[in-house]
């Protein structure tokens, strides 16, 4: 099987280009590296480009004619930043979305596999949620998303299409080979403020802690970014099972389940590290909302798929990438060098 990944020098686009290989899938890579790293796809077949350039789509089909679906992972995902910029969110993850399907839909390809968010859902009074929970995004970030999910959904109806849209809760860790990781050398998320905490001595900030939570502090779901990949690479070989007869459009929660809230996961964060980091509580940032956890097994009925990886083992593997990042990506100002398409 061969599929083109949007976005697949990205980090979680790149771990799931790197899952797809390990079980025989070939990724064909598409991604402008405005946030992607050239690192990230030497030696796999690449395309530097946008997603909205229809005459590049069409090229990429036209030279790899055997790719059989489409995964979609190109978008922008700092919710602080999209309530500063939402213009600009809405046209990356909305606008240029309708055009990429466009082709798509032009060349055939007739499945496609969403990287949506949790972020879209509105969280009931226990902060769990499945996929009929309503949605209700608190930040552009979320809503670029939500839209995305209506177009989709739209979409089925009219064209030769069928959609399975993942709904990711909150990744953590790397690729457990070190192959790829966190590309960004201060990352906003976090897990990435704890890491920056740990290496630098700066302060972490836990920010809110009046949230209507156990301890006050926010709740996430965290989960590896290598189960989130197998995760896509089980969609892609049941997607004519789950998506058999008039079924066109699926949609499916990618959470471990638990809900760890920051001040929990600062605790472990700590355990793992073998000291604590220097910490203050802060006030909340613009779009946060106290969290939610998915309380769904769609995805292990439906896929076969259920995280195999710890919380401990995310915190690890994220330490473990943070010491490598400088070594494999070069300083945090150095311009990433563009490969060769092909």
């Amino acid at each position: 099987m061969k599929v083109l990944i949007a976005g697949g020098a990205g980090f979680i686009g790149s771990t799931i280009a790197s899952a797809c290989l390990d079980a025989g899938i070939t990724p064909v890579i598409l991604d402008n590296l405005s946030t992607g790293r050239a690192e990230f796809v030497e030696n796999r077949i690449f395309y530097h480009g946008d997603i909205a350039d229809s005459a590049l789509v069409d090229r990429i089909f036209a030279e790899h004619p055997d790719i059989e679906a489409a995964v979609h992972c190109a978008a922008l995902i700092v919710v602080p930043d999209s309530v500063e910029h939402p213009l600009r969110y809405y046209r990356e993850n909305v606008g240029k979305t309708v055009e990429f399907l466009d082709a798509l839909v032009a060349n055939g390809c007739g499945r496609f596999l969403f990287s949506s968010s949790a972020a879209i859902y509105q969280p009931g009074d226990d902060f769990a949620v499945d996929e009929t929970s309503p949605v209700a995004a608190t930040s552009p970030y979320g809503e670029s998303k939500a839209m995305v999910e209506r177009v989709l959904a739209d979409s089925v109806r009219a064209y030769p299409l069928r959609v399975i849209s993942l709904r990711y809760f909150n990744p953590v860790g790397a690729d457990p080979k070190m192959r790829t990781g966190l590309q960004l050398p201060r990352p906003s998320h976090v897990l990435g403020k704890m890491i920056e905490s740990a290496r630098t001595g700066a302060t972490f900030q836990v920010t809110g802690a009046d949230w209507p939570t156990r301890d006050g502090s926010g709740i996430r779901d965290y989960v590896h970014v290598w189960d989130l990949a197998q995760a896509h690479v089980e969609a892609l070989r049941r997607f004519d099972t789950v998506l058999a007869g008039d079924r066109r459009y699926e949609v499916f929660n990618l959470g471990t389940g638990d809900g760890t809230t920051v001040r929990e996961l600062l605790d472990a964060f700590n355990t793992v590290l073998g000291r604590p980091i220097p910490t203050v509580v802060a006030p909340r940032r613009p779009g946060d909302s106290a969290g939610t956890y998915t309380r769904s097994d769609r995805a292990r009925r439906h896929l076969g798929w259920a995280p195999t990886l710890s919380l401990a083992e995310g915190i690890q593997h994220s330490l473990q990438w943070a010491e490598l990042r400088d070594e494999l990506l070069g300083p945090a100002d150095d311009a990433a060098r563009v490969p060769a398409q092909r």
